[in-house]
């Protein structure tokens, strides 16, 4: 993502590009789902075209000389990166971001505001040559007021300042980067977007469910009012409540006159009995629109989204519209190869439905900081409940770190508690101990700002001990009790009378010190019956409300148990592709739904000559597996339900012990009930094995803000991957975009797969066609096409 482009002079570069023109100031503003507001739809979404390069004296001057900058895309890292042996060295500087655009004469009339949604970490903005605003974090947004805009072009210059050094959470001054668990490379890495927003503006919208499953249903506006004109007539703020494009209820409120400056207003809207509520499995919301008029005048509009559910931890474990639902769930690191954070909105929400949909997780915790939009949006549509936390991991800083971390609770709340998924807020730094004047301050305000959720923070083993139960309402708990060598157990619930929710477990510090698709077989198949004796121990004890698994997808680290740069503990490795202990989560899932029979194992002879041996485990939510070999009858496999006797769906074993040199074909057939639902084939032959270039979607908006996954990966003639696959891949891209990844791939680093991402440029529609080329599994393509930006029949955000 940070590679060097072609040196252009700042007259070609524009001259290629042309300078942003903003979009003229409509009378509605869409804030998505979140309650802070965004520029009009018509805003330019700041993708394409900004100039870059490292900081020096004078760069966010209006006439410093570009020549020697590169262009680059929005979201972008500041320095290349590669899958694995990350260098924190390379992005510990000052960057520059310039920005070219052209502002009319008309749109004087508006305000004009930029907003950032993710620079990592520190910001300093500049507006021809002067400063306007500077920022904090790298985790939440800010937008910026620019009064000074002239007509005709206009520089907006971004400073960015990606030191360890910097004095806010997670940072700790005095260590290094690998004093925290994670890596943090620096860039303007999340979407940004300028435009213009009517004088008179909705700042924010809280739309809050109350009494759900009462009689009373109603939702509760809080809005804020922000006008830089006096008005002298009242004013009228109307909501409209919205479900599959019906109004349901409407309510509204009379304002008084109102000088320069803001207003809070609070109103009700009632008579919302017939809204269908908002489920894991039915994750039903209403758009709620909020417009602002004085008399005839329209002034504002905005829409945000909402779901009207109610969530309940308590000592008896987590109730959701009063039914009891044991929470299953993974941790999320934002981070992926070649990119950092710097992932467009589309590659962010696919995280979301890997998690949902295909390891069948029923709650995701953000760790260890507030996470993209996109992705919680994702979650608000797929019934994915999320725990969000502020930055933070193991050690509180002085005095001005912790006031940045009482900055950092306001604005995770005020950002996404319009969010139906985010069922608890994490206002406790992970693992650390503070003060509990400390935790009182963040969890007060949290509840000011939403008393509709309750607060937490995960503790680890030495901060648990001391827990007081003053400052949070879930006790959380990262749950190691079992070492390497152990029979694997958890810890019992604490305390009586408190709600309790296990909030790490497993990693790598049970079991193995990696897990790889690499390592020997029974590593992997470690892992796998590591994360099922963990939810089978929390799903025997109701007073645990679920439990929350470390972790998802590997990720990059320097911390302790890391290898080369990487922590290899997740479920899917870092490209997002499913190791053995993935198969687990995925048989959780109602075989109504998908089916699944997913061998912990590798059917290949080449390391195992005679097979997977006695106790080779199947995962599968089928009720009987059969089994056959070169298609004559194998016996059935047996159910492990003595070994698990509280998952829903059980593992089955098999003894697959085969004569040396002998290689069958293997088939196992699921049934649920009397019907066969799933047969599935596995070749042991390696001759006919094949190359595969498969992208997550076919077709990307060419706006420059948008991206795809591209698998590659050895499989066998039946499709399934062949992780014991060596050999070097080369990838060829064509067409109008970039390939972000390394040129070539060793599939036996990998594991046998491996991905890259492609990246349409931003301009006129094309195709992309990605050429994987093999010395003996032969060549595979993928093609993408890309289309006029908004009309890729595929939403982004």
């Amino acid at each position: 993502m940070g590679e060097e482009k072609a040196r252009v002079s700042r007259r070609g570069f524009l001259a290629a590009s042309g300078a942003a023109l903003l979009g003229v100031a409509a009378v509605a503003t869409v804030a998505g789902s979140a309650g802070l507001g965004e520029p009009d739809p018509d805003a330019v979404r700041l993708g394409d075209f900004w100039l870059f390069g490292r900081y020096e004296d004078g760069c966010a001057d209006l006439g410093f000389d570009e020549i020697d900058l590169s262009p680059v895309q929005l979201p972008h890292c500041v320095t290349p990166l590669s899958w694995t042996g990350w260098q924190p060295s390379s992005w510990q500087d000052r960057w520059i971001y310039r920005k070219h655009f052209t502002v009319t004469a008309t749109m004087t009339a508006d305000r004009v505001r930029a907003r950032f949604d993710g620079v990592m970490t520190n910001a300093e903005v500049y507006l021809n040559s002067m400063l306007v605003a500077t920022h904090e974090g790298g985790y939440l947004p800010f937008e910026v007021e620019l009064p000074q805009v002239t007509v005709g072009d206009n520089v907006l210059a971004v400073v960015v300042d990606g030191r360890w050094q910097l004095d806010v959470p997670p940072n700790l001054p005095g260590s290094g980067p690998s004093a925290i668990d994670f890596y943090q490379p620096a860039g303007i890495y999340r979407p940004a977007s300028i435009g213009t927003v009517p004088r008179t503006r909705l700042a924010d919208v809280f739309a809050r469910p109350v009494d759900v499953l009462g009689p009373a249903r109603s939702l509760h506006l809080t809005c804020e009012l922000d006008t830089t004109v006096a008005i002298a007539e009242p004013v009228q703020v109307t909501a409209s409540v919205r479900q599959a494009g019906r109004e349901i209820a409407r309510g509204s409120t009379d304002v008084a006159p109102m000088p320069v400056g803001t207003r809070t207003v609070e109103f009700d809207v009632r008579g919302l009995g017939a809204v269908r509520l908002w489920d894991v499995e039915d994750p039903a919301l209403c758009d709620v629109v909020v417009s602002v008029r004085s008399g005839p005048r329209a002034l504002n509009q905005q829409v945000v989204r909402v779901g009207f559910r109610e969530a309940a931890f308590t000592p008896d474990g987590f109730f959701l519209n009063g039914r009891r639902l044991k929470l299953v769930g993974l941790n999320r690191h934002q981070w992926y190869p070649f990119a950092g954070g710097a992932m467009p909105d589309r590659v962010q929400r696919r995280d979301a439905e890997i998690l949902r949909r295909e390891l069948n997780c029923t709650m995701v915790r953000c760790s260890h900081y507030p996470q993209s939009s996109a992705f919680l949006d994702a979650c608000d549509e797929l019934g994915l409940l999320v725990w969000e936390e502020i930055p933070g991991w193991g050690r509180i800083g002085d005095a001005a770190w912790q006031q940045q971390n009482f900055r950092d609770v306001s604005g995770m709340i005020t950002r996404d508690r319009n969010h139906p998924s985010i069922v608890v807020w994490g206002t406790r730094v992970n693992e650390a101990n503070g003060t509990t004047a400390m935790y009182g301050r963040t969890g007060r305000l949290a509840r000011k700002l939403d008393p509709s959720r309750p607060t937490s923070g995960a503790l680890a083993s030495s901060t648990g001990a001391r827990f007081a139960g003053s400052d949070v309402e879930v006790l959380a708990y990262n749950d190691y009790t079992a070492r390497r060598g152990a029979p694997f157990q958890l810890r019992p619930p604490p305390r009586a009378g408190v709600p309790y929710l296990v909030t790490e477990t497993i990693g790598t510090l049970a079991g193995a010190r990696a897990y790889r698709r690499t390592d020997p077989a029974a590593t992997q198949q470690l892992q796998a019956e590591l994360h099922a004796k963990a939810h089978d121990l929390a799903a025997a004890d109701d007073r645990y409300c679920g439990l929350l698994a470390w972790c998802a997808f590997d990720y990059p680290s320097g911390w302790q148990r890391s290898m080369g740069g990487s922590k290899f503990c997740g479920v899917s490795d870092f490209f997002r592709i499913p190791k053995p202990a993935a198969a687990f989560y995925a048989s959780q899932g109602d075989p109504r739904a998908r089916a699944v029979v997913e061998p912990g194992f590798a059917w290949d002879f080449t390391a195992s000559p005679t097979g997977p041996g006695r106790a080779a485990t199947i995962w599968s939510n089928c009720d009987r597996l059969e089994l056959f070999l070169d298609d004559r009858p194998f016996g059935a496999a047996r159910s492990r339900r003595a070994e698990f006797p509280h998952l829903r769906h059980p593992p089955f074993a098999a003894d697959l012990t085969m004569p040396r040199g002998q290689r069958p074909q293997l088939r196992i057939d699921g049934y649920v009930g009397d019907r066969l639902v799933l047969s599935r084939r596995f070749s042991g032959d390696r001759s006919r094995d094949v190359l595969a270039c498969v992208p997550d979607d076919p077709q990307l908006s060419a706006d420059g803000s948008d991206a795809t996954r591209v698998v590659v990966s050895a499989l066998d003639r039946f499709g399934t991957l062949r992780a014991g696959a060596t050999g070097t891949v080369t990838l060829a891209l064509t067409g109008p975009g970039e390939l972000v990844g390394d040129p070539t791939m060793d599939l036996g680093a990998t594991g046998g797969a491996a991905a890259v991402w492609l990246r349409p440029f931003a301009g006129p529609p094309g195709t992309l066609t990605l050429t994987a080329r093999h010395d003996t599994l032969g060549t595979a393509t993928a093609t993408v096409t890309t289309t006029a930006s908004g009309s890729d029949g595929g939403p982004r955000t």
